[in-house]
Order: C-alpha cells, then sequence, then structure tokens
C-alpha cells in the first residue's frame, strides 16, 4: 500500500499544479526527490555516547539507520580536527520520506509550543527548503524519560524541477506545510 502523501500527490496536487502554473505535461510538475534529516552534534567531542545516542534516537524517527558525519577540515576555534566524529544523517527516499513527512507535518509539528507556523523564506535558489527543530522529542516514537539531552535537528526537503520558489513553495503547501503568514 503506498503512503498517503502520495496518494494525494498523485490524484490532487498534480493536477492543482498544472492548472496553478499552467504546465502541460504532468511530469513537468515539481515532485518531492528526497529529504534530508541532519543532527549536528558538537558535544560529541568530549563525548562518542552523544553521538551515539543521537543516532539511536534518528534512526528511532526516521525508521532508517544514520551515518556518522565527520569534520571535512580541522577548524582550531572549535577544537575540531579534521575525521572527527560531529553527526549523523538520514536520507529518506519514496515511501519512507513520504511517511516521515507525513509524521512531521502531522503529529509533531502540531506538539510544538506556541507555533504559527515555518518560515516561508527559507527556500534556497534551486527550491529547496530547509526547516530546523529544536528538539526531538516532538516525534511520538522518542520516550521523553529515556532522552539523555535535546538536539536539534535540519530537515531538507529536495525538490525536483521547481521552477522558482514560489512553485517550490505551493508543492509543500498543498502537501500540507503550515508556512506562517507574517
Amino acid at each position: 500500500m503506498s503512503p498517503r502523501l502520495l496518494e494525494l500527490y498523485r490524484k490532487e496536487i498534480v493536477p492543482a499544479m498544472m492548472q496553478k502554473f499552467a504546465l502541460k505535461n504532468n511530469m513537468a510538475v515539481p515532485r518531492l526527490e528526497k529529504i534530508v534529516v541532519n543532527m549536528g552534534v558538537g558535544e560529541a567531542l568530549q563525548d562518542i555516547k552523544i553521538l551515539d545516542k543521537a543516532m539511536e534516537e534518528l534512526g528511532i524517527i526516521t525508521g532508517q539507520k544514520p551515518i556518522i558525519r565527520r569534520a571535512k577540515k580541522a577548524i582550531a576555534n572549535f577544537k575540531i580536527r579534521q575525521g572527527q566524529p560531529i553527526g549523523c544523517k538520514v536520507t529518506l527516499r519514496r515511501a519512507i520520506m513520504y511517511e516521515f513527512m507525513d509524521r512531521l507535518i502531522n503529529v509533531a509539528m502540531p506538539r510544538i509550543r506556541d507555533f504559527r507556523g515555518v518560515p516561508q523564506d527559507s527556500f534556497d535558489k534551486a527550491g529547496n527548503y530547509t526547516l530546523g527543530l529544536s528538539e526531538q522529542s516532538l516525534f511520538p516514537e522518542i520516550d521523553y524519560d529515556k532522552m539523555t539531552r535535546p538536539q536539534g535537528m535540519d530537515i531538507t526537503f529536495v525538490i525536483k524541477k521547481a521552477k522558482s520558489k514560489q512553485t517550490a513553495r505551493e508543492l509543500l503547501r498543498l502537501f500540507g506545510m503550515p508556512f506562517s503568514t507574517d
């Protein structure tokens, strides 16, 4: 069975985007290619167990095993040497990607205190959208009692064939992304 958001994309979002942007071919409609979830764990320099716990929690949230990200170059001010583990990331595609997006929009975001929507201007030139969450306990999969420390994460929605920021924003809005009105 295919994910709910994938069915929504095929049945409702593609025709709506074709009509709004006067596209003649449904293959020209922007689509979600992948979602990259990244956790930067700077405290892992002192204690590697913090990175292990962050990887475990990221794996529980996404349903996929994360990979360790290492420093590309040494930065003396931050006491980082080249090759040291400083974070973890997961790249989600296909069905897992749509299921994660569904849980993010419909379960995790409503749990944010004083939530007024996500910023509308976090798009890059290619139309990709990046969103930051302050802690992983927003997801119900994480047991708050077993959580050692709050850990933030960056979530990037990579959108393929977005001609502009407006088309990418409309695609995410039709998926149900709660953009702020200001």
